[in-house]
């Protein structure tokens, strides 16, 4: 458990207007759908011709913060030196895990089995490897290089540039070490619960893998339309409106106090439904009569609505998460007009009385319209991608839900794809991508419910984790020594970024098993661990008494000691690692380098006296860019730091 650690809060704002929590809602539009559609189709025709490729996720841009991208440019001139004649060769580098180098150049045995046979001076790919080292620029980037094996080319970093591009990092400020993305604008969808149910511990995951996505994007300059698309449409209103007809005759009386918890609300409507046929034939009356506006049922539509949006509030404001609401409701409009398109196109066809579009290498067809005339997932999902293509120019949507359904969102992006909408494969824009993620289960290994085997509600998980936390604060002490709000914003701090991390740290494909005790864990690669290094690094900079924003200005960071260029050289890979994260649309890569950075500054405090050295200076430096590049991480991950142990 957490044990001896207790840790402090930079002070915070509790107003309730916080910038971290907001659900806008917007369920209505203004223009009609219909003529939107067809003065955008030509537009997306002559959009779709012009793609551009994402071979690699990086721009051209400087970025002196990403090695990897700077010692492309190097290789770069080096392979049009040794291959003149071969005008598509794009340098392969790679971080090295070996003893001969920092980074490798891979390009030899690619080459070599390109240009034998065609009367080339080389013999084999290790000369071809020993040419290009030759034929490299001077560079203020590399120290010393070597081939070894069949050309692999190491390249050793020079620690003059290691020191002076982290030095640069703490006087610029970390954002320029943000990766350059050809995209300019994404739709992140995550979160996406249902009206009048609650939000469960499967909402954990495409709500936390949603945001920290999302904020990836944002840092890498991507402006990111954060979609929450809430199941607010649908059959089932039908009967959650009777209901609330039936048990409030007047609606002045129907106020969210009276209804309680909707979740109960809702399966005791689902029970009408089920077990009386007149009930159930007026529910679906309701539900006719609420598609056709009228007032009275469109009411009640919005009052459950809003309702629920109250509860889904609880867990953003906890998680920090910033969502805009678009609905189903939102994009019901848009879906004939749609539909009308993609006929025009010769995609639909008939089949067994519904409307359906075949797809290539799936045995069933994706139904778009009913036998009975109504609409499906399908059909809205179409229609809300066309939507963002069209309306909201974006290049790329990201839709984050359970890996159930891969094979739903496969055949919707297939369907784009034929209709032209999407680029005929992922390599270039506008693209989607759909991410996946297992489930979260209980030490049983089924997935996670509560004793009286109903899912536990995500606002009580939170709730338990920051309990928890608060209370080993107690008793270390805590109470005494804080504020009652330093103690609440510390124990909510530990408590939901244990929650997150803890989730975040697995590969979103798997499942995992949950547990308070390995959550909160002061060992091992949890956010306990990793806050409390934070905070010690932050009470290094502190007892020194030195003023660390002068230091960056003044001083000299040098990285001469071995564990001090290890240090400097994990911290330099953060640019291509949140790269990677973006490009396979994987969190837990994030995780992983940040426990390593806490693992490579724990030995290099270890290993060098930081406070009354006589590389004191230099060496505080170094620990104010580990706590930099920390604190990115965990905001990158939406978890909130703590300074003071």
């Amino acid at each position: 458990m957490i044990g001896s650690l207790t840790f402090l809060l930079a002070p915070v704002s509790s107003s309730s207007s916080s910038p971290f929590l907001s659900l806008h809602r917007l369920s209505c539009f203004h223009s009609s759908p219909s003529d939107i559609l067809r003065a955008t189709t030509r537009r997306l025709a002559l959009a779709a011709t012009k793609t551009r490729s994402i071979t690699s996720m990086a721009t051209e841009e400087e970025n002196t913060g990403n090695v990897k991208r700077e010692l492309e440019k190097v290789f770069d001139l080096a392979l049009k030196a040794t291959v003149p004649n071969e005008t598509d060769v794009r340098p392969l580098i790679a971080a090295c895990t070996a003893k001969f180098g920092d980074y490798q150049c891979n390009n030899a045995m690619g080459l070599w089995s390109k240009i034998k046979g065609k009367g080339t001076e080389f013999k084999g790919p290790q000369p071809v490897g020993q040419a290009i080292m030759k034929n490299l620029p001077p560079s203020e980037i590399i120290e010393s290089c070597s081939v070894a094996g069949p050309g692999f080319v190491n390249v050793v970093l020079s620690k003059n540039w290691m020191a002076k591009n982290i030095q640069k990092m703490l006087v610029d400020g970390i954002e320029t070490w943000a990766p350059k993305l050809r995209v300019e604008k994404a739709v992140v969808d995550f979160s996406s619960p249902n009206i009048a149910k609650e939000m469960h511990v499967g909402h954990l995951r495409s709500t936390i893998i949603g945001d920290s996505l999302a904020r990836m994007l944002e840092f890498s300059n991507v402006e990111v339309l954060r979609r929450n698309h809430v199941g607010d449409w649908g059959t089932q209103f039908g009967m959650l409106i009777e209901y609330l007809f039936e048990k409030f005759p007047n609606s002045e009386d129907a106020n969210e106090t009276a209804i309680g918890e909707l979740q109960e609300f809702y399966r005791r409507s689902k029970n009408r439904f089920d077990s009386d046929p007149a009930f159930k034939e007026r529910a679906q009356q309701a539900v006719v009569r609420l598609q056709s506006g009228e007032p009275k049922y469109h009411e009640a539509w919005a009052q459950i609505c809003e309702i629920s949006r109250k509860e889904f509030d609880k867990v953003y404001k906890r998680l920090r998460v910033d969502l805009e609401e678009k609905g189903e409701s939102f994009y019901n409009p848009y879906i004939p007009g749609v539909i009308d398109e993609l006929s025009k196109q010769g995609l639909v066809e008939e089949s067994q009385g519904a409307r359906v579009i075949f797809i290539e290498g799936v045995n069933i067809p994706l139904i778009i319209v009913k036998s009975d005339g109504g609409f499906n997932y399908a059909s809205t999902d179409l229609a809300a991608l066309w939507y963002r293509l069209n309306e909201e120019k974006a290049e790329w949507i990201i839709y984050v839900t359970d890996v159930g359904q891969q094979l739903h969102f496969d055949m919707v992006f297939s369907a784009a794809k034929r209709a032209g909408w999407l680029s005929a494969d992922d390599s270039t824009y506008p693209k989607a991508s759909h991410v996946g993620f297992g489930l979260v289960l209980g030490e049983d290994g089924k997935r996670l419910r509560t004793r009286f085997s109903e899912v536990v509600r995500l606002v009580d998980l939170l709730d338990e984790a920051k309990n928890r936390s608060k209370t080993v604060l107690i008793e270390r002490g805590k109470d005494k020594e804080w504020t009652e709000e330093e103690l609440e914003q510390t124990a909510e701090a530990v408590g939901y970024g244990a929650a997150k991390y803890f989730d975040l740290k697995n590969n979103r494909l798997t499942n995992y098993t949950f547990s308070f005790d390995q959550m909160l864990n002061d060992k091992g690669n949890t956010a306990v661990y990793l806050l409390y290094a934070h905070a010690r690094i932050c009470s290094i900079i502190r007892k020194s008494g030195k003023d660390i924003e002068e230091l960056k200005k003044t001083g000299l960071l040098v990285l001469d000691h071995a564990d001090e260029r290890a240090l400097g050289l994990h911290l330099l890979h953060f640019s291509e690692v949140i790269e990677e994260a973006l490009t396979n649309l994987l969190p837990n890569v994030v995780c992983e380098y940040l426990y390593n950075l806490s693992e490579y500054f724990t030995r290099f405090y270890s290993n060098c006296q930081v406070v009354g050295s006589a590389e004191e200076t230099s060496r505080l430096l170094l620990c104010e860019a580990t706590a930099t590049v920390m604190r990115k991480c965990f905001h990158l991950l939406g978890i909130v730091p703590v300074y003071k142990i």
